[in-house]
């Protein structure tokens, strides 16, 4: 099995948010593939297999603790390598839940096409926002569709700054796949900050995050009156992004570094 590591939405190795991407030349097992994704232990690992349509590849994501529907980091991470082993300028990607995510690409930059999601209110518990950190928050959010809690706070360096205790974070409310913190840009930069913990459903935090601009971007296209944005992704790693807001579509453009290629080999069902 053709197997890569690529760091995503970054230009330099070692920065961005690592993503397995593995070819299958013939299916293998659910338990099989979270096995794999498991063995990589990065946040995600995606899968690709060949359709009957030459620019068209479906496409699973895993995590090492269970199946993702939609992955932002691992979809960029499938096409860079694409694009550099094909004369292909343009793909189609179709999930898990029959999504078509359009890809293209633009000199160094990858340009994904992602739909957009609503956020309704939601109230969060004091005992979430001692286990982040923090004291206060701006606003809160929740998107039923990624079943993610939103949290605006005023302050981005506070921010990047963030230790959860992440035993008490998963203690603190049932039934989502995690929790992203997001601020104002302090510099002229970028216009947003965020960071992604999702203990529930995957790694403590998500070192970039692609997939939660499926609503994120709209949340910040309301609030700052702006189509075209530039988002940062405080972690330890960091990474950064353009995303442009376009009715029910987000356009995510980014870059991406392989930085490891070879062959899975211990990959059979037994």
């Amino acid at each position: 099995m053709r197997s890569y590591i690529v760091d995503s939405f970054t230009n330099q190795p070692f920065k961005g948010n690592p993503a397995g991407v593995c070819f299958l030349e013939k299916e293998i097992s659910n338990e099989k593939m979270l096995e794999i994704a498991q063995e990589f232990g990065l946040s995600e690992t995606a899968f690709l297999g060949k359709t009957d349509k030459a620019d068209t590849y479906s496409i699973r994501f895993f995590s090492p603790k269970k199946e993702i529907p939609l992955c932002g980091h691992a979809t960029l991470a499938s096409a860079k390598v694409i694009f550099k082993n094909t004369t292909q300028n343009d793909i189609h990607f179709i999930t898990s839940e029959n999504i078509d995510l359009y890809i293209r690409k633009l000199d160094e930059e990858i340009i994904m096409e992602f739909p957009v999601y609503d956020t309704v209110d939601v109230t969060v518990p004091s005992s979430m926002l001692t286990a982040l950190g923090l004291t206060n928050v701006i606003n809160t959010a929740f998107s039923p569709k990624n079943k993610i809690i939103l949290l605006e706070i005023n302050d981005s360096i506070l921010l990047a700054g963030l230790k959860p205790d992440f035993n008490a974070l998963v203690k603190s409310y049932d039934n989502i796949n995690g929790v992203l913190v997001t601020a104002a840009s302090f510099n002229k930069e970028h216009d947003f900050h965020y960071r992604y913990f999702w203990p529930w459903a995957g790694t403590n935090e998500d070192p970039v995050t692609g997939g939660v601009q499926t609503f994120l971007a709209k949340y910040w296209s309301v609030k700052l009156g702006k189509k075209k944005m530039k988002a940062f992704q405080s972690s330890d790693r960091t990474g950064h992004m353009t995303v442009t807001f376009v009715g029910d579509k987000v356009l995510i453009s980014a870059q991406a570094v392989i930085v490891l290629e070879g062959n899975l080999v211990a990959f059979e069902n037994k």
